[in-house]
C-alpha cells in the first residue's frame, strides 16, 4: 500500500489500563464485536470514529477512521493531518473473556510502523467487570501518556455506552 510505513516489529513498550463496569462479560464482549456500538465507545476524546470493513472473527480484518473533531487540544494525525487510519486483525475473540487484536497504523512516518498487540480481558467480579487493556510493541512516536490517557478514555466511553 502506497504511503504506508511498514516494519516487522513495532515499539517495545507495553501500556495498560483497566477499569470496573457494571455490566456482565457477556455484554461489555458485544460491545466490541457490534460495529455500530464500537465507534460510539473506543475513540478517545476529541475523536470520532467510521468503520470501514469489520469481520469478527478470528483472523477476521478491520478498517477503522478516527477524525479528531477539534475537542481535545492540539492533534497530530498519524495518517493526516486530521486523521488516525487504524487496520486491525482479529487474532482471537473468546466470547465474554478476551479480544485479541494485531494493529497497524496507517502512516507516512516510520516512527509509527510495526505492529501493536492489543489484548481486552474481561473478568466477572463482584461489582460488574474488570475490563484491562494491555497493549504491546506500542509504536515509539506515539506518547505513553497520552496512549494511557486515550485509553483510559475508551474505558470510560464504554462504561457510559453499557449503562
Amino acid at each position: 500500500m502506497a504511503g504506508r510505513a511498514q516494519a516487522q516489529i513495532g515499539g517495545t513498550r507495553t501500556d495498560t489500563a483497566s477499569r470496573i463496569i457494571k455490566a456482565s462479560p457477556q455484554t461489555l464482549y458485544w460491545a466490541f464485536v457490534d460495529p455500530d456500538v464500537l465507534v460510539r465507545w473506543l475513540p478517545p476524546g476529541g475523536m470520532r470514529g467510521r468503520i470501514e470493513q469489520f469481520e469478527p472473527k478470528a483472523g477476521g480484518h478491520y478498517r477503522m477512521v478516527l477524525t479528531h473533531t477539534g475537542g481535545s487540544g492540539s492533534f497530530e494525525g498519524k495518517s493526516s493531518p486530521d486523521s488516525d487510519i487504524v487496520e486491525g486483525r482479529f487474532v482471537e475473540l473468546v466470547p465474554g473473556e478476551r479480544i485479541v487484536q494485531a494493529v497497524t497504523f496507517e502512516s507516512p512516518d516510520p516512527a509509527y510502523a510495526g505492529e501493536m498487540t492489543m489484548t481486552w480481558k474481561l473478568e466477572a467480579v463482584a461489582e460488574g467487570t474488570r475490563v484491562t487493556i494491555v497493549c504491546e510493541q506500542v509504536p515509539g512516536a506515539i506518547g505513553q501518556k497520552d496512549h494511557e490517557q486515550a485509553l483510559a478514555e475508551s474505558l470510560a466511553n464504554l462504561e457510559r455506552v453499557a449503562a
